[in-house]
């Protein structure tokens, strides 16, 4: 069950660095078998890296909605079940030869991966964490 962070919490997890949000993004969606994305009447909201074109996903609502701002205001946070993500948005973006950009915040960019290299993340947080799907 998702839980609701407070302000001292969301502070200290921005504060990570990439590969510390990175490992808080991965144990996040497991235990709540969701991730979230930014989302307008158009779709999700893209970032450039200089090598990829991204969608950038995050652990939790209050992270993902933090972002909608300036341009973005107009977005919602949206929740996908890993199931969803699993079954449509890998192959999808592998499709739209599109990166997935993992919990970026307002200093850093956060890692970049292929969707197939997150889904075996993901799919290995379950595993050690004993939720793999049966």
């Amino acid at each position: 069950m998702t839980q609701t962070l407070d302000t001292k919490q969301i502070s200290t997890i921005l504060a990570y660095d990439n590969s510390q949000r990175a490992s808080y993004f991965l144990k996040e969606v497991v235990a709540n078998n969701t991730l979230w994305i930014l989302k307008d009447e158009h779709g999700c909201v893209m970032l450039n890296t200089e090598d990829e074109d991204c969608v950038p996903v995050w652990p939790n609502q209050e992270f993902a909605q933090a972002w909608a701002t300036d341009d973005w205001q107009h977005c919602t946070a949206e929740a996908i079940s890993l199931n969803k993500w699993f079954s449509r948005w890998t192959h999808g973006l592998i499709d739209d030869e599109l990166a997935v950009v993992v919990f970026p915040s307002d200093k850093d960019e956060g890692l970049v991966f292929y969707s197939d290299e997150l889904e075996v993340e993901l799919k290995a947080s379950q595993k050690k964490l004993g939720k793999g799907q049966r």
